[in-house]
């Protein structure tokens, strides 16, 4: 929190930050416009979160399968919180273990944009600071996706990038995490 003579930043601070990767599942995927590029981009940040020791959720929707293998492969040890609610705050299984972390800022991404990111986010905007990593988020039509992408910026949610979010955590050039993550980079 920022003291009374400064100012809040706009940026995200690693220690205040937990990621939430919502319901990319096997079932649901192959219907996503765009699959690739946000598959690819969600694996990113799976191996991103795990290179810079970033909290990461993982919610599975009832009946879609399991995580996408190429965004679970990433994420080993984190246990996906099964979930029948479209948005991730009406589970108290996910209430309960976001409030475990103590973190005050999210950082959303996964499918449906328009249903369960776009809920979720709207649920958590009074309590949280939201970031919606906007090439890591999608929806089966594209103008659902950007009519999300609207309505979550308009309601306060700050909407960034995979890149945005990763130079923002790193901070510095000069760490052998900024190192690993120009690997990361590279892969692309």
């Amino acid at each position: 929190m920022a003291s009374l003579t400064e100012p809040a930043s706009p940026l995200i601070r690693r220690e205040e930050a937990a990621l939430v990767v919502i319901d990319v599942q096997e079932r649901l995927v192959p219907h996503i416009d765009g699959e690739g590029e946000i598959i690819a981009n969600l694996a990113k940040l799976a191996q991103f979160a795990g290179i810079i020791g970033l909290p990461v959720i993982v919610t599975e929707q009832v009946k879609l399968g399991p995580t996408l293998p190429e965004v679970a492969w990433h994420l080993k040890g984190v246990q996906p919180i099964t979930k029948a609610e479209f948005g991730c705050f009406g589970c108290e299984a996910f209430v309960q273990a976001l409030a475990a972390l103590g973190k005050s800022t999210l950082i959303l991404a996964g499918i449906e944009a328009h249903i369960c990111v776009a809920q979720t986010a709207l649920q958590a905007l009074d309590r949280y600071t939201v970031h919606v990593v906007s090439d890591a988020v999608g929806s089966r039509a594209p103008a659902n996706r950007q009519v999300a992408l609207d309505r979550m910026r308009q309601a306060g949610a700050i909407i960034t990038s995979t890149e945005m979010v990763m130079y923002e955590l790193l901070v510095r050039a000069d760490t052998d995490e900024f190192r690993q993550v120009l690997e990361l980079m590279k892969g692309e």
